[in-house]
């Protein structure tokens, strides 16, 4: 039996349409899951993948800022697909700009994508797979940006909201053990997707690899890896973990 298999299961995968959220999606589709995609974008693409895979993928639209809309998505998934297993919470933006160039309203902006929806989402998660009473999984995208301050781009939100996502996993860690849901994180480094320029005038992508021991950027599927296996029941004994896949760019 393949270790990673995840026949059987639900999964739903925020931020899901393109990217990482894609990527991971489509190979937990690969190792037996039906899909959820959640998306503020056109999901059909990611849709058509996990499909192509032989799982059954749908797709949603929800403003996951809302503590009422993501109730309401959660509800609808396990309605739609009699039950959930696994989170991949994956949803995220970033700005960058001076500390002191910062607004109030471009910090919230961040905030509240990259911590207060993920928060929200694996609580509505964590509420339903209690009351299923068959133990999950959650699997929260953090970043190499909660652990390092990254140059040269300034981006003091996403720095500390993905802080906040690493301490948020290890709390609900803790307090859902005894139900059998593993929360675990996944830190990205730069991952080459739409979020992440391959080129830029301010000379970003030449400094990144000068620090990077690989001297690449990652790719998403790179990054799903890690997703799958932190769903699988093979990190059954893993849980308050965050799993840096950034090519050793922290380590300098």
């Amino acid at each position: 039996m393949d270790p990673f298999a995840l026949t059987g299961k639900v999964a739903l995968v925020t931020g899901g349409a393109r990217g990482i959220g894609a990527a991971s999606a489509a190979l937990l589709a690969r190792c037996g899951a039906d899909i959820a995609i959640v998306d503020v974008l056109d999901t059909s693409a990611a849709v058509a993948a996990v499909v192509a895979e032989g799982r059954r993928g749908v797709g949603y639209a929800a403003d996951l800022r809302s503590e009422i809309a993501v109730g309401e998505l959660v509800a609808r998934v396990v309605a739609d697909f009699g039950g959930l297993d696994i989170v991949h919470n994956n949803a995220g933006i970033s700005r960058c700009s001076a500390a002191e160039d910062t607004t109030f309203e471009q910090w919230r902006e961040v905030l509240a994508i990259d911590l207060d929806a993920v928060f929200l989402v694996a609580r509505a998660a964590g509420r339903a797979l209690i009351a299923q009473g068959r133990g999950g999984s959650i699997v929260n995208t953090a970043s190499m940006s909660g652990l390092i301050v990254n140059y040269p781009q300034e981006q003091v939100a996403y720095n500390a909201a993905k802080a906040g996502v690493i301490q948020l996993t290890r709390s609900l860690a803790c307090e859902w053990a005894e139900f059998g849901i593993r929360v675990n994180a996944v830190s990205p480094g730069y991952i080459a997707t739409d979020m992440t320029p391959g080129t830029s005038p301010e000379g970003w992508y030449e400094a990144w690899l000068e620090r990077s021991p690989t001297k690449r950027l990652g790719t998403p599927e790179e990054v799903a890896g890690a997703v799958a296996y932190l769903a699988s029941d093979l990190a059954g004994f893993t849980t308050g973990a965050n799993l840096v896949v950034d090519g050793g760019y922290s380590c300098y």
